[in-house]
């Protein structure tokens, strides 16, 4: 998969890899403990990381075509919790992400959008963050499908450099 350009109109033309397909989220299903690592300061040349504990629950859904993806964490005591939504479109061979928290209750209006190559998942979508425009990459890591790794990283120069600031570590409950 690949990130094939950027146009002036801030379209981007992400182009499937060949081997993408509705499977490629099965390595996720079940129940996961997460190690999460979040920069305290995104886009503010911050190196000062916050660690916390989460669950993740992951299921399939609409005949294997999507699934569905529950967050958990408690962290400095706040109840938090997240979904994601993940849909494979069939004709064009690319995966589109959605996602949703108790923060803002709005499933985001700008889904990730990508595919797998070689156990690398790689997830595009124009954003907007602090009033600044960001190119936002979710990378999904399923090199070792028992312990897979979910990082996302901004972009505010069309994707030449990327800060890296939320990691995700997960081990297999279930």
């Amino acid at each position: 998969m690949e990130l094939t350009s950027i146009k002036k109109t801030k379209t981007l033309d992400i182009k499937p890899s060949s081997t993408s397909s509705e499977n490629d989220f099965d390595f996720l299903q079940g129940k996961w403990k997460v190690h999460n690592r979040m920069l305290k300061s995104r886009l503010a040349n911050s190196d000062e990381w916050i660690e916390f504990e989460a669950e993740l629950h992951m299921k399939k859904t609409l005949n294997g075509f999507g699934n569905i993806e529950n967050f958990y964490s408690n962290n400095n005591g706040t109840p938090f919790e997240g979904m994601a939504i993940r849909l494979f479109n069939k004709e064009t061979k690319l995966w589109k992400i959605y996602w949703v928290d108790s923060n803002g209750t709005t499933m985001d209006e700008k889904p990730v959008t990508g595919s797998y190559e070689n156990g690398l998942g790689r997830f595009y979508a124009n954003d907007v963050f602090n009033n600044q425009e960001i190119l936002v990459l979710y990378q999904w890591d399923a090199t070792n499908p028992q312990q897979p790794k979910w990082s996302q990283a901004f972009s505010t120069d069309n994707g030449r450099t990327w800060e890296w600031n939320w990691k995700m570590e997960l081990t297999r409950i279930e």
